[in-house]
């Protein structure tokens, strides 16, 4: 079985220190700095994420790890708004500085075990699908650079799977058992695309409206996102 929580750094572009722009940008711009498979980040991130849902991400967001950048986004979102923050106030102050979550808050990393990771993967792909843009076509243009990504089998077959498989919001949303796990779907959703169109907008708002989250968390949750963007 492959490792999900490797398989969100590759989404995310975080084994590539110091590169900036879109998702497509950072694997042209850092090919020789990815450390294990540069490749394989081009084929994974650049081909699922170098669409129109391409995103740009800034600084600490990028150094920290995949799976660690959901969480740390989340997990300030979620402390923004329990404290009653504007979610103004956090759009216009700049880029955050990411941090790991406490280790006893429910955000940390480590209390995401490997089923919840792939949920995250599939809560992204699921969104890049949102406004139709992955078709028949595209799919197997992203199938083709799979195939010649360096990832295991397991882990080639599963996004071919995910890719061409109906969406199973139903299952994202089941395993969302928490207040933390259900920040970190949004988030990990949003982080995949910057929602322009009305067909990528309404998905989110499902989204949020499945999960059960509060309007004014959402708020915190696209501003905190807003504010890492490059």
């Amino acid at each position: 079985m492959f490792d999900a929580k490797k398989l969100l750094d590759q989404f995310l572009g975080s084994s590539i220190p110091g590169a900036g722009g879109t998702v497509r940008d950072r694997a042209g711009q850092v090919t020789q700095l990815a450390k294990d498979n540069p490749l394989a980040t081009i084929a994974v991130a650049g081909a699922v994420f170098g669409t129109e849902g391409g995103r740009k991400l800034a600084g600490s967001a990028l150094k920290i790890g995949g799976l660690a950048a959901i969480a740390g986004l989340g997990y300030q979102a979620y402390k923004n708004y329990r404290d009653g923050q504007s979610p103004a106030e956090t759009a216009t102050s700049g880029t955050p500085d990411l941090l790991p979550p406490p280790t006893d808050s429910g955000f940390h990393p480590e209390a995401v075990d490997g089923d919840f990771a792939l949920v995250l993967v599939r809560a992204m792909i699921a969104a890049a699908r949102a406004d139709g843009h992955i078709d028949v076509a595209e799919r197997a243009r992203i199938v083709d650079k799979l195939k010649v990504s360096g990832l295991g089998a397991d882990a080639t077959a599963f996004l071919e799977r995910e890719l061409a498989d109906p969406v199973d919001l139903d299952a994202i949303v089941a395993a969302a058992t928490s207040d933390e796990r259900r920040v970190e779907v949004y988030t990990a959703s949003r982080l995949a695309i910057e929602p322009k169109s009305r067909a990528e907008r309404g998905y989110l708002d499902l989204l949020a409206g499945r999960l059960g989250l509060a309007d004014g968390l959402v708020d915190h949750i696209e501003a905190t996102v807003s504010a890492a963007a490059a």
